[in-house]
Parts: structure tokens; sequence; C-alpha cells
């Protein structure tokens, strides 16, 4: 032990029961531990005993040694935690021994100090638990534990990470237990906030336009001016027929934008609108407002899938003045060589999604054969001059790219009407409906400076988890989704605008922008069905927090499950995805193809242009490999020549997958069972 002695650097001692622990380093590195135990003398206290310490074991060494350890040492520091008995005792024992002035009170960690470390720690560096401070390392154990005692296993990832820059950044474990345990702390849950903006336009007065009676009148009766991203819109070109693609966020006016224009040229004798949607809920919706806003004006009709939507009894009218449509609805339609007349202004609300797997392709396709449909009638009757496009989309990555791609003018506005605050909180799939539901008593309980209570839109996953968080909402609640009759989400739509429901709870249907003036948006889960939810998508949901003449302030919640993925499919977890979300970039909007979905538009195209369909192809957003895609209609027996065979056209208008047809033909002509056939496009969708 002499060598020891000779280089002993810092003495530790902590209380433990009626005796002390005695740590010695050097250079910061444990040389040995030890107990220590006074007893009172007529010099005051001194040590009785001294014994090393190996683990269980204890070796006795003449109390001596302790006293000549503590004079080779450059410090001594005596624990905070010790009681103020024992560092009375400890410092008049030190100061008997003339080390007084090396002999010093710290503040260390209590779960170091236990397990025999020294381990100081200040106030910029401690983390409080309960009445106690500890470091870093034992706080990063410590919620270790608690995260494991929450979640029934270990939680690793994006969560745990979170959580330690939160406990780092508060300096209290207990704040951050708390949280797991559904405390909904803001200071903790508040990721960030998307400020309020507004990009400085001169705005238009609506008396300067010289617009049609029908809509210049209607137009004053509501407004004195445009709000700025129709003010920029108009100043661009937009009443001298221009196309545009607006890109603005949501609840800044765009739509207006689309129906200002394609109003005034219908009443204009310029041919009829087309105002498209991605969703049947969205066209129910949309038509209902054109049929209330402008039915005195003009005629409307609907147009979705290949039928007639049987709940309201509205007949697809092709004559209409005003067709409001599904992408799939139109395509149909042009498809099935319905004719339409002249076309004076076609309308892509949420053009964004070209990007997506399953419609992109669709839409891209939709374009080039309306486009195309138009210029044909425009050759054939020289009093019709074709259609303006107007494309609208609140989130876009690359809107530069994308409008140069539609042969359309840019008008970007980059406005938030109202701040939106985005928080992030942890629970299971139970814990998240009780979170819910205090978020939701919480908005519905609370009035802006508008007048309005406070509502929310929850998002989930599946029409099933819609029913039954609904149900366990303590204030009135009701789903809402694509499951729903016509009069059912009629009725939804109309409780939620009087305010007679706190929230909705819904899937995909709502994310698209059907009208739901919420200040709140709360996720319940960041996939729909199985898929993770892209960014686009993420924004475009969470923007339907907060509207300017309903609310102050836009509130998010994210609740997240750690290390929960929904499917066996899905490569991250919901907490990884998470935070990719909430600092993810905004994607591109291009269209991809593969062999499926170029083949589907390339007989499309051949359906509705013949021996023009190169021509549409190569005018699409993405690229089409024509020749390989020919050749396998022709391998089909889909097409003749530049002619779809029957069997082709019953493909097209249906809109099967090329390859789910072969298949399902290849089995009917080998006698196979339904079931089997069945069964083989299920696998056959497995692989994919």
């Amino acid at each position: 032990m002499s060598k020891q002695v000779q280089e002993v650097e810092t003495i530790f001692c902590h209380e433990i029961g009626n005796d002390y622990l005695v740590v010695v380093e050097r250079d910061g590195q444990r040389l040995f531990r030890a107990k220590l135990g006074l007893s009172e003398t007529s010099a005051g206290p001194r040590p009785a005993k001294f014994r090393l310490k190996d683990g269980s074991s204890e070796e006795p060494r003449q109390p001596d040694e302790f006293v000549e350890l503590a004079r080779r040492a450059k410090r001594i520091r005596i624990s905070e935690q010790t009681s103020r008995t024992g560092r009375q005792e400890l410092t008049e024992m030190f100061g008997g021994y003339q080390l007084e002035d090396k002999t010093k009170t710290v503040r260390t960690c209590r779960y170091c100090a236990s397990a025999g470390r020294y381990s100081p720690i200040t106030t910029d560096t401690a983390i409080k638990d309960d009445n106690d401070w500890i470091c870093k390392d034992c706080a990063r154990q410590q919620l270790e534990r608690q995260l494991s005692y929450a979640g029934g296993g270990e939680v690793t990832g994006a969560a745990k990470d979170r959580l330690e820059d939160l406990m780092m950044e508060v300096q209290d474990l207990e704040r951050i237990v708390n949280l797991l345990k559904g405390q909904l702390d803001p200071d903790l849950t508040k990721f960030d906030t998307i400020s309020a903006t507004t990009d400085e336009v001169d705005p238009v007065r609506v008396d300067s336009m010289n617009l049609h009676p029908g809509v210049q009148n209607l137009l004053e009766d509501r407004f004195e001016t445009l709000l700025p991203v129709q003010s920029l819109a108009v100043d661009h070109g937009l009443l001298d027929g221009d196309d545009q693609m607006v890109v603005s966020a949501t609840a800044t006016g765009k739509t207006l934008v689309g129906e200002m224009t394609g109003i005034d040229r219908v009443l204009e004798g310029k041919g009829k609108m087309l105002f498209l949607v991605p969703l049947v809920a969205l066209a129910n919706q949309k038509y209902e407002d054109f049929q209330d806003e402008y039915g005195h004006l003009v005629d409307v009709s609907i147009r979705v899938g290949a039928s007639r939507i049987s709940d309201n009894g509205n007949q697809f009218d092709p004559n209409a003045d005003v067709i409001v449509g599904t992408y799939e609805g139109i395509d149909h339609a042009l498809r099935t060589g319905k004719e339409m007349g002249d076309i004076g202004t076609v309308v892509i609300d949420e053009v964004h999604t070209l990007k997506e797997e399953e419609r992109g392709h669709r839409l891209d396709g939709l374009i080039s054969r309306l486009k195309y449909t138009c210029e044909q009638r425009a050759k054939r009757r020289e009093e019709y001059e074709g259609a303006q496009w107007v494309y609208l989309s609140a989130t876009v990555g690359n809107p530069e790219q994308l409008a140069t791609a539609l042969e359309a003018k840019l008008i970007e506005f980059e406005e938030r009407p109202v701040p939106i605050e985005r928080h992030v909180t942890f629970a299971d799939g139970q814990e998240k409906v009780r979170i819910e539901n205090k978020l939701v008593k919480r908005a519905f309980d609370t009035e802006s400076s508008k007048g309005y209570r406070g509502q929310t839109i929850i998002f989930t996953n599946s029409r099933r988890r819609c029913h039954e968080i609904s149900r366990k909402l303590d204030y009135s609640a009701a789903p809402y989704h694509a499951g729903l009759d016509y009069r059912k989400r009629k009725q939804v739509e109309r409780q939620f605008g009087e305010q007679e429901l706190s929230a909705v709870v819904t899937t995909a249907a709502l994310a698209a922008g059907v009208d739901f003036p919420a200040s709140q948006v709360i996720f319940d889960s960041l996939a729909m069905g199985i898929e993770w939810l892209s960014v686009q998508e993420f924004h475009q949901m969470l923007g339907r927090a907060g509207r300017p003449d309903y609310h102050d302030k836009g509130t998010v919640y994210v609740l997240v499950e750690p290390d929960c993925a929904y499917h066996n499919s899905m490569e991250m977890s919901e907490d990884e995805v998470a935070f990719k979300l909430l600092k993810g970039d905004m994607e591109s909007v291009m269209t991809h193809y593969d062999e499926g979905a170029a083949v589907e538009e390339t007989l499309a195209n051949i359906t509705v242009g013949g021996k023009a369909a190169k021509a549409l192809n190569d005018r699409m957003i993405g690229d089409i490999p024509t020749k390989h895609a020919i050749g396998k209609l022709l391998q089909y027996d889909f097409i003749d020549g530049f002619e779809p065979t029957p069997l082709g056209r019953v493909i097209t208008r249906h809109f099967l997958d090329p390859g789910d047809a072969f298949a399902l033909l290849d089995g009917i002509r080998k006698d196979a069972h339904p079931y089997e056939l069945v069964a083989d496009l299920e696998l056959r969708d497995d692989d994919l």
C-alpha cells in the first residue's frame, strides 16, 4: 500500500450507516475503496477502524494508515449527501490533523457514492432525482430502467434519444418519468412552433376585377379584397387564361383561385369546369360546396368512379356546367369514350398525389389524356380555345421543377395564417386513448378570441380504431371514414361545423382537404394501413390544425409508441418515423413507373389516343419505357396494332392491373377454380 500512498490524489468520504465509505483515486481512476469508522476521543473524532474493501470482503488495516493517506492526498472531499452530523464529524477529524485547507464539502451523485465512485456534480451537470441530485450517467441508467417499466420492454432508438435530450435540458428525471405516465407537461412535449408568417402582397380589390357579373357580385358580397395567394394568382395572369400551379399552405384560400377562374369562364361561355380531387369524400364535399355557393349560377354534377353517387341520387351529367369528380371518375369517362363537350377549366386539387405509388401514375396519365382530348376538340371546333389548367397543392418539395413539367406558371405563397405548436409524447396503444381524451377535453373547454371552441381531428390507421377511439372519448365525438354511408358522413360534417362534436376520428380521408375547421390535430398513429406516412402526407394532415377565422393558433400532438410497428413489413419503428417526419424536408413530387404502371397507362393512352399514344406517353411527368410497354401489351393480347382488343378495353375500363388481368386470363384458360385464381392473385400481391 506504500506505493499507493505515495500516489494518492483524491480521498472522497461518503456516509454509509454509522460508518464512512472512503474512495481513493489517482488521475480520476479509483485505486481502492475502504470503510472508515470514527470514535470520539479526548482530542475529538479519530479513526477507530479502517478496512480495505474488495467486493463483499474487507481487509482490516491500521487506522493510522488512513491518516497517512489523508496527509499524502492532494485534496479531501466530503459528500454533500452526508448528514450534517457526519459532515461535522469528518471536518473536525481532518481539522485535528491540520488538513482543513484541503478538505471541502462537495455535491456528488448519490448512486455513484453508494457504488464507491467519486462523482462530483455541479448545478450545470446535475440531474434532479426526487429531492436529490445525480450525475448524467446515473440519470441515463435510471431513465432506462423507467423506460423498461413503462413500456414492458427496452425502449431504444429515437424515443430514448429524445427523452435523454429532454432530461438533460430540464435536468429533472421525475418530469421525464411523469411524461411516460401520460402527464402532458407542455415544456417537455413541445417539439417546435411553426410561426405564423405573412408575405407582403398588395391585395387585389374585388371591385377592380372585370369578372362576369354573376361571379363579380358574389365575390363583392363576400370580400373587399382577395387574400394574398389569390391576389398573386390574379396579378400573374389567372384571369387571362394562364395555366398556373398554386402552392400555398392549408387555409390560405388557394381553392378559390380555381373556382374564381373556372366559374367565370363557364359564365363567359368558354367551356365547362372540371374540379378534380383524389378521394370520394372530397368530391362529395366539393359537390355540396359548389351547389351551395354557385348552384344559382351554374349546373353542377359529380363523377365518382364508374357510377353515380347512389346515396344522394345525383346522376352524372356530362353536359353540366361544373363537374366535380375524382381523378378515376373522369379518367373512366375518357377511357370509355364519353363526350364531355367544351372544357374551359381543369382544376387539379392535391396535385402532389402525382408522387403516390398507387394513384400517382393514374393522375399523370389522366392529365395527359385530358389535355389531348381538349386539344383534339379545339382542332375540330375553331370557336373552342381549349382549357385553362390550375393545379393546387399545399405540399410540394420541388415546386419549380413540377410547374415546369406541367407547363404551368408557379404561384408560390409561403404563408402560415396562424402559428402551429407541434408536440411529441410517448405512450402505448391503450395509454394513447387516455391522453387523446385529455387533449380533446382541454381543447373543447377552451374558447378562442374569435369565439370558437377548440375541436380536434384524430388521425389513426384503421376504420376499426376510428370507432374504438370515438367511443372512449368523454365528449361527443364521431368516426369519419370512407366506410360510412354518404348521409352519415354529411351528418358528421354538419355536426362538426356547428360545434356539436368535440372531435372526429378519421383515417386518410380527411388528410387531403375535407374542410373541418379544427384547432387541434392528434396523430394516434403515424401509419395509414400498413404504410408509414410520407413527409407530404404528414404535413398535409398537421396543416388541418388552426384556421385564421376561427382560432388563435393550431396545436398538433404526435403520440408515439416506442419501438412499435404495425406490420412486419415496416422497417422503421414509430419513434424513428416520428422524428424523421418532424425534421424531414418536403419530398419532391415526381411520378415513378414500374412495369405494371407503365403498361396500364400506355394501354389507357392507346384506348384514348390510338397512334398518338407515344406522344401522350412522352408528355407525361414520369418516364415510361414505351417500346417495352407496347411489347407487353402485344404479348398479353391487350392491343392489336394501336387499337385495344376487346380484352384490352375491359382491362382499361375497370382499371385492372395488367399483370393481375393476365394472371386471371391465364387461369381461366386453364379452367382453374375461382378460389385458386383468388389465391394466386393474393400470393402474387405478397410477392410484389
